[in-house]
């Protein structure tokens, strides 16, 4: 490569960095204090992501159903506030009335919020473990795509993700998943080590997913908020897929950290939430 494209290359990375250290300070304090502050927070990310997708999909947020969509958004993040958990169902189903696409993307967003609420709910570890694996999957993925380079991963999809970004990915989720059981105290480093791998995969799946649909959107960015990282679809698209699946996995192990729960557990789980 030469120096131009080394340079073309990295471009992006500063702003990438200076907007990622606002975002972290930011969001570090809200799920450091919880309660009110972090409510907030989620509820702002989930009206902001909903305000997005209807400009995505051309649906004025200035207008009725606009307003509506994003509202629906809030709606759904301050019941789950008020322990009304498994009312993200029916406003997941409900959402159809705005038609199919706008539908799945409120699902999404719904189920991210939600899980985000569940999941802070008696310790901030359970957040920070998601948190903090999201971030090192990218982090890593950016940093081995940009200096290893090689095959593309899905170049219809996403043409600068690249196979060794998504194992440079995984790695680095795996790594952190480690890291954050160990610094916690609650122990399970061992099968931390795979729950964050999971994440960390679910991670780029939502990552890959976004991209698809910008592209058949024939658009760049979902917004212009963030600085290097696009709108907060862009910057969330895999935090909104891995935490819902750390939620669902905190399912089978109630009153322990979600990362301790071993095959076992989640097999009984499932045969518990069997009928008859």
């Amino acid at each position: 490569m030469t120096g131009g494209g080394q340079s073309s290359a990295w471009r992006d990375l500063r702003p990438r960095v200076l907007s990622a250290l606002v975002m972290v300070v930011v969001a570090g304090g809200c799920i450091g204090l919880g309660g009110i502050a972090y409510t907030l927070m989620v509820l702002l990310a989930m009206g902001g992501m909903a305000a997005e997708a209807a400009g995505l999909f051309r649906l004025r947020v200035q207008s009725l159903r606009g307003g509506l969509y994003v509202l629906w958004a809030v709606c759904a993040g301050l019941s789950a506030a008020a322990g009304h958990w498994g009312y993200f169902i029916l406003f997941c189903i409900s959402a159809c009335v705005f038609g199919a696409p706008l539908c799945a993307v409120m699902s999404v967003i719904i189920m991210a919020g939600t899980a985000l609420l569940w999941l802070r709910q008696d310790s901030v570890w359970p957040v920070l473990f998601v948190v903090a694996v999201v971030v090192a999957s990218d982090t890593s993925a950016y940093m081995a795509g940009r200096m290893i380079g090689g095959p593309k991963l899905a170049p219809r999809i996403s043409p600068g993700k690249t196979r060794s970004g998504a194992l440079g990915g995984l790695v680095g989720a795996v790594l952190m998943g480690g890291a954050v059981a160990l610094l916690s105290g609650f122990g399970g480093a061992g099968s931390a080590l795979v729950w964050g791998g999971l994440l960390g995969l679910s991670a780029q799946t939502g990552d890959l997913v976004e991209s698809a649909m910008k592209r058949a959107l024939g658009v760049k960015d979902s917004g212009k908020l963030l600085p290097g990282h696009g709108g907060l679809l862009d910057r969330f698209d895999g935090l909104v897929i891995a935490a819902p699946v750390a939620a669902a996995i905190s399912l089978a192990v109630p009153g322990a950290p979600f990362w301790s729960a071993g095959l076992h557990d989640l097999v009984h789980a499932l045969v518990a939430g069997m009928p008859g």
